[in-house]
């Protein structure tokens, strides 16, 4: 017997409706945006049916397990609506993935640059964001684990692995009213930030929510020592 074709549509609404909106995401641009955007298309073939469930997904590809996970669509919907882009934003993200982070960033911002470490990822995201029709994104190949540099300052960045701390070096990169989001700190103690610079050399940070994440790789891990 064939299995039933799931209702991405229906789906989709249920995901807005049922985990997006009742976890404090009243930003009606983000909600609408979910809507718009197809998560399913962003997801390896095997693990489609879970595109909307309130899960990580694995990103296996061709039965290879790439070690990484797409984040639950409420942990991406709250960091979108915690961000505040504009159409004028130069955004940068370091951690690809699947490709789907960039396309949300996109239709919210001027031009996104993702660095994705793995290049099995980075062309699996590449043909997701040719597909979809996004076309202000540049995607590469590289390790931004400890900054990357554009030569110009930066609006919004995101990091879409853990980090212990967030490297100075992004923070630098932030013009003026510029935001970062990242997930800070150790398992089991993190929690999504979004860091302002609010001056030359001052900045302010709203921590959002509690919750975990795979560590961004060749992050540099936090001494055992202290004195």
């Amino acid at each position: 017997m064939t299995q039933p074709q799931l209702d991405f549509e229906r789906a989709r609404f249920n995901m807005i409706e049922q985990q997006i909106r009742p976890w404090e995401v009243i930003d009606q641009t983000v909600l609408d945006l979910l809507a718009v955007v197809k998560r399913e298309e962003f997801v390896p073939p095997a693990f489609r049916a879970l595109a909307f469930v309130d899960t990580e997904i694995p990103l296996k590809l061709d039965g290879r397990d790439t070690g990484e996970t797409m984040l639950a669509p409420r942990v991406e919907a709250r960091t979108l609506q915690g961000l505040g882009l504009r159409n004028s934003d130069l955004v940068l993200e370091i951690g690809t993935g699947s490709g789907y982070m960039a396309a949300l960033l996109a239709h919210l911002a001027r031009h996104v640059t993702t660095v994705e470490i793995l290049p099995e990822l980075h062309a699996f995201a590449e043909a997701n964001l040719r597909r979809s029709g996004v076309t202000n994104v540049k995607a590469t190949v590289g390790d931004g684990a400890q900054g990357y540099s554009l030569g110009h300052e930066l609006d919004v960045i995101v990091l879409s692995g853990a980090v212990p701390a967030v490297p100075d070096a992004f923070l630098q990169q932030l013009r003026i009213g510029g935001r970062l989001a990242a997930i800070v700190g150790v398992d089991p103690a993190m929690s999504l930030q979004i860091i302002t610079r609010t001056g030359p050399a001052s900045f302010s940070t709203v921590k959002l929510f509690e919750t975990r994440a795979k560590p961004l790789r060749n992050v540099a891990k936090p001494s055992r020592f202290r004195f």
